[in-house]
Parts: C-alpha cells; sequence; structure tokens
C-alpha cells in the first residue's frame, strides 16, 4: 500500500495484531494526516511566524479519516496480503518513547517551550469562558487514535500541549495535556533532575558496552522481564567474542531497549528497580513501599503515574497565584503525582477532594499525605459517581471552591498494545468523567 514499515508497526501498535487491516490503513491514514496539519504529536515552531503564537485550532482538524475514500476500502483483501508482508517486529517500547522513535519525529515534542530555551517564546490566547480558575488540567497518551484528541481539544476548548518528559529527566514518556494555565513564567523544580542514564545510574558506568549507545530509557512499563531472558542475554554474551557479532549486539540491544534493562556486571543486566522508578519519574524514595504494596503492584501504580519534574513545570505557574494555598480536586489521583509536584513547588494545599479506585494506590497516597505533614485536608473517594453536586456542594461549602482540577487516563486506556485492556472512551469514560466534574464545578461556582 506505499506505507511504510515503521508506519504499519505503529498502526499494530496502537491498534493491536488483531486489529483487521481496514482499522490499520484508517489508523495510518489518521495518523499521517494529525502529523501535517498538528492534530496531534507536536507544536510545530518551525518557521519565523510561528514562533510566536500557537497556531493549533481543534476546530480545524475534525476529519482525520476523509483521506481514506470508499474506493480504496473495497478491496480489503489486496490490503490484507500487503500488511501482512509488513514487519510486525514491535518497536522499543508499547508507549512509543526512546531515542530511536525520536529520531524519526521531524517536530520534538516540546510543548509549549522548555526551560532549557528561554528564548523560545510562546503566545497562546484562549477564550474567556476557558479561562480559570478553577484551572483544568488533564493528561493522556498524544497517539489515541481515530480523532480522539480532536474531540478532547473541541470539548475543553483549549489546544494539547504535547511533551515528552526526556527532556525533564532520563526516562522518556510522551503525553499530551490539555489546560488552561498560563505558559509565561514556568519554572523547573529543584533541583533539577538528570537527563541521561549513566549521570543517574553512574555506578553503571563500569560494565556498560560501548555499543550501547541508549542515553535515556523508554516509557516506563508495569511488566518486567522475566528471569529467564536474563539468563539467556547473558548465556549468549559470554559465548560471543568481544566486541559481540552484529546478530547478537542487534537482539540484546532490543531486549534492552523493550524492558529498560541496566548493566549491572559484566555481561550482565537487570531490569529497573521499583525504586529507580519511582527517582526516574520523579517521586520520593520509597513512595510506593509499604502498607502492605507489593512488588508487582508498585510497578504497576508507577507505570501509569506523571512523570513528577514534568507536570511541576506545568503546575509552576500556580505558585505566585495562590501564596496563601490551592484546592484541588484531584481525579483518577494514581499514587498523587499531582500533589507531589505541588508539594515539591512548595504550594501548600489546604484542600483536596482525591478521587482513586484502586485501594493500593489510595493507600500509597494516604500514606505519602500523612509522612510529609501536610496540613491541608485530604478527602478521598473510591468512585468517580460519587461526585456528584452533594460532594462537590460539600467541599465548595467547606473550603469555598476549588482552584485546580487536575486528572489523567493512562497511556495503555488508549494507546495500549493489548486491546483487552484499551477500554478507553467507551470503557471507562475517564475523559468525560473529567469533563462532567468540570462543568459541574463551574457551575457550582458561577463559572458556567
Amino acid at each position: 500500500m506505499g506505507y511504510s514499515r515503521d508506519d504499519a508497526t505503529s498502526a499494530i501498535e496502537r491498534c493491536g495484531e488483531d486489529a483487521d487491516e481496514i482499522e490499520l490503513a484508517d489508523s495510518i491514514l489518521a495518523a499521517q494526516t494529525a502529523e501535517r496539519e498538528g492534530g496531534f504529536g507536536e507544536y510545530n515552531a518551525s518557521n519565523e511566524d510561528e514562533k510566536h503564537i500557537d497556531k493549533y485550532d481543534p476546530f480545524l482538524h475534525n476529519n482525520k479519516r476523509q483521506r481514506y475514500s470508499s474506493s480504496s476500502r473495497h478491496n480489503s483483501t489486496q490490503m490484507h496480503e500487503r500488511l501482512k508482508r509488513v514487519s510486525c517486529r514491535p518497536s522499543t517500547s508499547s508507549c512509543h518513547g526512546g531515542d530511536a522513535d525520536m529520531d524519526r519525529e521531524t517536530n520534538p515534542m516540546v510543548g509549549f517551550g522548555l526551560p532549557t530555551d528561554p528564548g523560545r517564546q510562546m503566545f497562546r490566547e484562549l477564550p474567556k469562558e476557558t479561562g480559570g480558575p478553577p484551572y483544568f488540567y488533564f493528561e493522556i497518551g498524544p497517539l489515541a487514535p481515530k480523532g480522539v484528541w480532536d474531540k478532547f481539544a473541541r470539548n475543553l476548548g483549549v489546544a494539547p500541549e504535547f511533551v515528552n518528559s526526556k527532556f525533564f529527566s532520563a526516562t522518556c514518556k510522551k503525553q499530551g495535556y490539555l489546560h488552561n494555565l498560563p505558559i509565561a513564567n514556568r519554572f523547573q523544580l529543584e533541583p533539577v533532575s538528570k537527563k541521561t542514564i549513566l549521570e543517574v545510574f553512574p555506578s553503571a558506568r563500569a560494565h556498560w558496552p560501548p555499543w550501547d549507545t541508549r542515553t535515556q530509557f523508554n516509557c516506563i512499563q508495569a511488566c518486567i522481564t522475566k528471569t529467564k531472558l536474563i539468563e539467556q542475554i547473558q548465556a549468549k554474551l559470554v559465548a560471543s567474542p568481544d566486541p559481540p557479532p552484529d546478530t547478537v549486539k542487534n537482539w540484546v540491544m532490543y531486549e534492552c531497549n523493550k524492558w529498560n534493562l541496566i548493566w549491572v556486571g559484566q555481561n550482565r543486566v537487570a531490569p529497573l528497580e521499583a525504586d529507580e522508578i519511582e527517582f526516574l519519574l520523579g517521586f520520593p524514595r520509597n513512595h510506593t513501599r509499604g502498607g502492605g504494596v507489593s512488588r508487582t503492584e508498585r510497578y504497576r501504580s508507577l507505570e501509569n503515574s506523571f512523570q513528577v519534574d514534568t507536570v511541576a513545570y506545568h503546575l509552576s505557574v500556580l505558585k505566585d497565584m495562590f501564596p496563601n494555598g490551592i484546592r484541588v480536586l484531584s481525579l483518577f489521583s494514581g499514587i498523587g503525582g499531582a500533589e507531589v509536584a505541588l508539594h515539591r513547588l512548595g504550594i501548600k494545599m489546604t484542600a483536596v477532594m482525591s478521587v482513586e479506585v484502586s485501594p493500593i494506590n489510595r493507600t500509597i497516597l494516604r500514606g505519602w499525605w500523612d509522612q510529609t505533614g501536610q496540613k491541608g485536608e485530604l478527602e478521598v473517594i473510591d468512585d468517580i459517581q460519587c461526585v456528584d453536586d452533594a460532594a462537590l456542594k460539600g467541599f465548595i461549602a467547606r473550603h469555598g471552591g476549588f482552584d485546580l482540577i487536575v486528572g489523567g487516563s493512562s497511556c495503555n486506556n488508549l494507546t495500549g498494545s493489548n486491546r483487552d485492556h484499551r477500554g478507553g472512551l467507551h470503557g471507562e469514560r475517564l475523559f468525560f468523567h473529567y469533563q462532567r466534574i468540570l462543568d459541574r464545578v463551574r457551575y457550582l461556582i458561577g463559572r458556567h
């Protein structure tokens, strides 16, 4: 069909290996159209006349699939045969992270500017009815399929900001953010996080082979490699000359990229431990440890969390705006990435209503809240359906309102390769719950 191997592989990862040829071709066309038009992916400031204004208009890109004509749909057998000939080997990360993937991108995911590029000034004008307070902030993976981003942007009336956490940490985590926060006068967390693997883990340098050119980890995953694969890698390297042949190197590098393996000895690799992932994501040491939380549960909780340094950069504008503290509605809180970011920024949380279905995550958030001596009130709700007018009115009566409504959806919810876990918009409907509650809060505080 004329598509590249990378396009086909990405489509298979987005839609699943059991997707039919129509869905795969449709996904490729949607991605290509969106990349050209700015629908999802990155802000394009390559031209001089685009450097001072946000050109993205979500209302203009509402038909990504129109180029896929009916005449190209009728010959599904031909499409199926051609797609079968395309390599289905997965990329280095199910979340499309890593240096190899970034090299293929013409527009790096730098959002509305980076702290390392102060000369790159951005301007974004929001409609009056969209501005805050309350400010809203919603995170989701950028490769959501079939016009999802256009729908989200249209519903909230803002242009999305796409950012790769590799600019803030040593791990690549590509995310999109819908928010109405100001974008001027942002600042980084201190101390600034290290950006490369060997800066974060200097002890690995002694064992790091020169042919492993990785500088950053890929997107964090809940699953880790099995011991058998670790043993196979070591056995293959021990049996090979130094340096090993290309076939061995390529295989080892593929597995190292896929599973975020780190060198811990001569010819020995190991997966990242949970406390190491905590550090990479900006959480305090032992944030997910204790309280009866198992090792597997720690990995799963960390996979779906915010990258704190990245989120804190966006939320940093709130520090001067709320010197006396901030009232937060935290939807789908997870392990408290937004709360940790606000705390690390030095923004006092006078009251937080946290909504989180996982008892493990609720335990982790409550433990962190108590351990860090927070003075504000933390109200925890386990069911999003319980966030109704009565609950919102009660909080508003006690605390006067909400200043920030923050939330997010795990990257696998819309972009994972396992279709059994891609409930997305028609499953958990996280975004629409978020929008419903945001609209009710605005109504109740007189911002409708």
